[in-house]
């Protein structure tokens, strides 16, 4: 029997002055974890946008359960964009967005 993959969301907060969008948050988180753990480890972590709140500067990050540790310190690494200076921060984690919502 095939069993379902757990997954944690990650609610993100970025500081810097640049705007970025889903994509680009993506992509970069993407090319951190590629970084640390190789082409290997980041085909590991299913990595997938699930929200972006332009108010708060928020973004919600899909990955594997099994991978958490390594997406968080991906995600920590991450020091510039772009050329400028930029944080990502990771506010909370969960295993539904529901959860997640009430926690960040």
């Amino acid at each position: 029997m095939i069993k379902r993959e757990k997954r944690r969301y990650l609610a993100v907060r970025v500081v810097g002055n640049q705007m970025l969008n889903e994509k680009t948050v993506l992509d970069i988180v993407y090319a951190s974890v590629q970084r640390l753990f190789g082409e290997h480890g980041a085909s590991q972590t299913n990595l997938r946008m699930m929200k972006h709140d332009p108010e708060k500067n928020q973004f919600v990050i899909r990955c594997s359960h099994k991978m958490l540790e390594q997406v968080r310190a991906a995600i920590a690494s991450v020091t510039e964009m772009n050329g400028e200076a930029v944080a990502f921060h990771v506010v909370a984690v969960s295993g539904t967005l529901k959860a997640l919502a009430k926690k960040a």
